[in-house]
């Protein structure tokens, strides 16, 4: 389900939050978690070509998803993550989908969560 800015969601999944501050992996993975079913609001909505490279690395997150890891070990699955990425360049708008901003109640930002990481309230 689409949501649009000013949407209330709630989070149906852990996201771990990177030194980047994008939920989608574009940072280095931190420590820190926000935990399922927490409450927030859309603040923006950007459309994101998927490619070839996307798909392995939608898969390769959805494989380590919830996992902690220590600091050393976040440190060799970043560099997994981005050695993904430098494999493949994107296709241009075949597959696109839809990025969130969510403002959390507790005060963090996320960008780069993906429609199924949120549920509306």
């Amino acid at each position: 389900m689409p949501y649009s800015a000013g949407a209330n969601v709630r989070l149906t999944r852990e996201v771990q939050v990177t030194a980047g501050g994008a939920a989608a992996g574009a940072g280095s993975p931190g420590a820190l978690f926000l935990a399922e079913g927490l409450v927030g609001i859309v603040t923006g909505v950007a459309n994101e070509a998927r490619g070839a490279a996307q798909a392995a690395l939608a898969e390769f997150d959805q494989q380590v998803r919830g996992s902690h890891f220590s600091g050393f070990t976040a440190h060799v699955v970043d560099g997994l993550r981005q050695q993904i990425i430098q494999q493949g360049a994107f296709d241009t708008g075949a597959g696109a989908r839809a990025q969130y901003r969510v403002r959390f109640e507790n005060g963090f930002v996320l960008d780069g969560l993906d429609e199924d990481c949120l549920t509306a309230i």
